[in-house]
């Protein structure tokens, strides 16, 4: 028996859009933006406008005057982005116009205030000390620290950031808070960038938005984390915490992209040189990779991290001990010949300071809760770099609220942490998860009445 090959119906170019992303004129189509992100965007007036009552807030109760600055120029920053926003009632004012405005008021211009009168909180001070120090005599650390501010409670990578005025002395420039604010948007803007993807029709790649549009755009993403008043504090007045929580999540966003592990235990290593706070992120994060590339992976990721930390403490350790444990170990414990100058009221120090024994009452509850994040790890290890940003999170802000010696300030670790993921996915995955997208809807061919098809074959 022989029939002929029958016409094929081309699928309409409605039906290929809709299935490809590809509209009537071959340009993929706007992505439908969430009705949440929607609604935040028409009252983007109403969070600048809070914005603004907290920095007026702060700059009329303080007493520090770098945060009587910032909180002078943030509230007009945030008054002005608050006017936009409620001038323009599409979405474009979220991330565009007000967004700016509040970056400008709130990092920018304070921070070139501040750094122009030499006006800076004391931890500027004793990063750049110990950048000179680390030069001329290879330990960051004073020998015989008397007073608060001879004390340098972090590991030795941090004078890093100190070296670019020991090696070219004073100026805008070499001001430390400058290479703080550098290296903390420079690793969010890389944890935001997704790999380049190409269209569903095979055209040009991506770039750093995904084929369906999910999320923001890496650097209107990192302009409204920027103006958020418990990063853009910080920003604008020198805080140490920035650069090691940009690290942290920019490892786990290598963690999360897979590849051989090395660079995500290189940046690993890098946020463990700078503080101890850092360091939870190694099980975490290496766990994450163990989950979703697998043990060997892993093995190879922490190898690069413990390499590279070590590299940047060990031989300071080696150089001085004594000074090396007083000012890294015990002065964070409040156990230094001094006592630490974070007293935040939180429960940890509330323990210490009045309740006979609290000290060991924090400690045990501090270790217990390393334990819980522990086991969890091992019961439900965690699959996707917001579960494992989540987890970091947790894990941080336990161990911020029952350190005896702490500060409200440190809790922008945890805070971006849980945060940053959630605004660079809309999808609730990783924030580096790739797209997955149906291939082009196939054309098919005009049928040749000359070929026929028989039972036998072709």
């Amino acid at each position: 028996m022989t029939m002929m090959k029958g016409t094929a119906t081309p699928a309409s170019r409605t039906a290929r859009g809709v299935l490809t992303g590809v509209g009537h004129l071959g340009q993929a189509s706007p992505p439908v933006l969430p009705e949440r992100r929607s609604v935040l965007a028409r009252r983007a007036w109403a969070y600048w406008l809070g914005c603004a009552g907290f920095a007026l807030t702060l700059a009329t109760t303080t007493g520090l005057g770098p945060h009587r600055v910032w909180g002078g120029c943030a509230a007009v920053g945030y008054g002005t982005a608050a006017l936009l926003a409620g001038a323009r009632r599409d979405s474009r004012a979220w991330h565009r116009a007000g967004t700016w405005a509040a970056v400008l008021g709130a990092v920018l211009v304070p921070l070139v205030v501040l750094v122009v009168s030499g006006a800076a909180q004391s931890e500027v001070g004793v990063v750049e000390r110990s950048g000179a120090l680390l030069l001329h005599t290879g330990s960051p650390y004073l020998p015989h620290p008397a007073h608060t501010v001879d004390y340098d409670p972090y590991l030795p990578g941090m004078a890093l950031f100190g070296l670019p005025r020991a090696l070219f002395g004073v100026g805008p420039l070499t001001d430390a808070r400058v290479w703080f604010c550098l290296t903390f948007l420079a690793c969010m803007f890389f944890t935001a960038r997704r790999p380049a993807v190409r269209s569903p029709a095979g055209g040009r790649p991506t770039g750093g938005r995904l084929a369906d549009g999910r999320g923001p755009a890496p650097v209107s993403a990192v302009a409204l984390l920027a103006a958020f008043p418990a990063v853009a504090l910080p920003l604008a007045v020198g805080g140490v915490d920035l650069p090691v929580v940009g690290l942290m999540c920019l490892s786990l966003a290598l963690a999360g992209r897979g590849g051989s592990g090395t660079a995500a235990g290189v940046a690993m290593g890098a946020a463990a040189a700078l503080k101890w706070t850092a360091w939870p992120l190694l099980p975490v994060g290496l766990v994450l990779l163990a989950v979703t590339a697998g043990r060997r992976t892993a093995l190879r990721a922490a190898l690069a991290a413990l390499s590279v930390a070590a590299l940047a403490v060990v031989p300071v350790a080696l150089a001085d001990p004594h000074a090396f444990v007083e000012h890294v170990v015990l002065f964070p414990l409040g156990e230094g010949g001094v006592r630490s100058p974070a007293t935040s009221p939180l429960p940890g120090h509330l323990l210490a300071a009045h309740v006979p024994g609290g000290a060991a009452l924090a400690t045990a509850g501090l270790v217990a809760a390393a334990l819980g994040v522990t086991v969890s790890l091992l019961i439900r290890p965690p699959r996707t770099v917001r579960a494992a940003a989540d987890r970091l999170a947790v894990g941080l802000g336990l161990a911020i609220c029952l350190i005896p010696a702490t500060r409200f300030g440190y809790l922008v670790l945890p805070l971006v942490l849980a945060g940053w993921f959630r605004c660079t996915s809309r999808s609730g995955g990783s924030a580096s998860a790739r797209p997955v997208s149906l291939p082009p809807w196939p054309v098919p061919r005009r049928p040749d009445s000359s070929r026929q098809l028989s039972g036998g074959g072709a």
